[in-house]
């Protein structure tokens, strides 16, 4: 019988504890905030099956695409889960990273995939090579699951490497897809650059992001898949419209919104990201005696271990006795000593306050 892999990251959208460092995202939006006199004109039909054109060409514009090469998803699993179905299901052969964001993982078994892990590791700071990947490429690939910057980790791969696996690809696998997972190319830090988009590394990639990271737009739940494989694209859609029909035109409108004042949202979050992440640098350096970390090159997430002098139980017990709540390391395939710290959620004094009661967990002096 066909099933979903549960998960205990699922707990991520239980009732909000005291200090929230577990989530992945910054700030949220508000609704009053995306809100014109116009949406009230807004009729409540079915939307299309690709999505608004006016939103995917908001989209394709920021990917220098074609608006015919954009399928508006409900969130990016939606687009992710689409393609593990339509390019691995039964059998078909995936290569993907461990760590990696449970859900992804969760949908090429869910389809019956035959996955090949390519692990990466706290020591290493997660960097990924392309020598790696090669060496799990064969014949029978079908699809190449990556991300940039990583979940858990914020760690990005290089364009450089991502092209040496494109090319990799095209002599080992030819007629597979790489998938990159861009959710947080665009939550740079302060004036750091935006990474590039990779759909310029080859007709056989296809890049998937939402709304719900950079942009703190997680309930609008919208999504998109990229490709300019119009064969893919087409595939795509009738796949959509067979699992949920369309995207909600409620939210589709509302995203547009998003779309129209990005530079502005966008500027905003990154000059509290970078405020945040150099007040987790400080904790971090602080205390270096019981944790360490791999910085993030983008994002609102690290990765942050505890060093063997720790109790892990102890731990976790007086995380939840403070209220602390982290992602767990092992919720993602990494080492139990390992968890996500979510640094951009929370306003600068309330991390702060979350970090003072995550030292109080890790000393055991709260």
């Amino acid at each position: 019988m066909a099933t979903f892999p549960s998960n205990p990251i699922m707990s991520l959208t239980a009732e909000q504890p005291r200090h929230d460092l577990g989530e992945s995202y910054g700030p949220e939006l508000r609704l009053a905030d995306l809100l014109t006199p116009e949406l009230a004109d807004l009729e409540l039909g079915y939307g299309t099956a690709a999505g608004d054109l006016r939103l995917r060409t908001a989209i394709a514009d920021r990917h220098g695409v074609r608006p015919e090469d954009v399928v508006v998803t409900v969130g990016g699993m939606h687009g992710i889960f689409l393609l593990a179905y339509l390019l691995a299901d039964r059998g078909g052969q995936v290569v993907t990273t461990a760590p990696e964001f449970p859900m992804t993982r969760n949908a090429f078994e869910t389809v019956g995939a035959s996955v090949r892990v390519i692990p990466l590791s706290f020591d290493e700071g997660y960097r990924l090579t392309a020598d790696a990947v090669r060496a799990q490429l064969t014949s029978e690939t079908r699809l190449v699951s990556l991300a940039t910057p990583q979940n858990p980790s914020g760690v990005a791969v290089p364009r450089e490497t991502l092209q040496e696996i494109a090319n990799a690809m095209t002599e080992v696998c030819p007629e597979a897809y790489l998938m990159v997972d861009e959710t947080y190319r665009t939550a740079s830090y302060g004036d750091d650059p935006v990474a590039d988009t990779a759909l310029s590394l080859g007709p056989r990639v296809v890049s998937v992001a939402s709304l719900s990271k950079c942009h703190g737009a997680a309930g609008l739940r919208i999504g998109w898949v990229i490709s300019t494989d119009d064969g893919l694209v087409e595939r795509l859609t009738t796949a959509k419209f067979n699992t949920v029909v369309t995207a909600s035109p409620v939210t589709e409108a509302l995203a547009l919104r998003v779309f129209e004042q990005e530079s502005t949202i966008l500027a905003e979050r990154r000059t509290w990201l970078e405020q945040n992440l150099s007040l987790t640098q400080d904790w971090v350096r602080a205390n270096s005696d019981v944790v360490e970390w791999v910085r993030p090159d983008a994002g609102a997430l690290c990765v942050v271990r505890l060093k063997a002098s720790v109790d892990l139980e102890r731990f976790r017990r007086q995380a939840v006795e403070v209220g602390v709540r982290l992602a767990d390391g092992d919720w993602f395939g990494d080492e139990p000593r390992v968890f996500r710290l979510g640094f951009g959620y929370l306003p600068p004094e309330e991390l702060k306050a979350a970090l003072d009661a995550l030292r109080g967990a890790v000393c055991g002096d709260h």
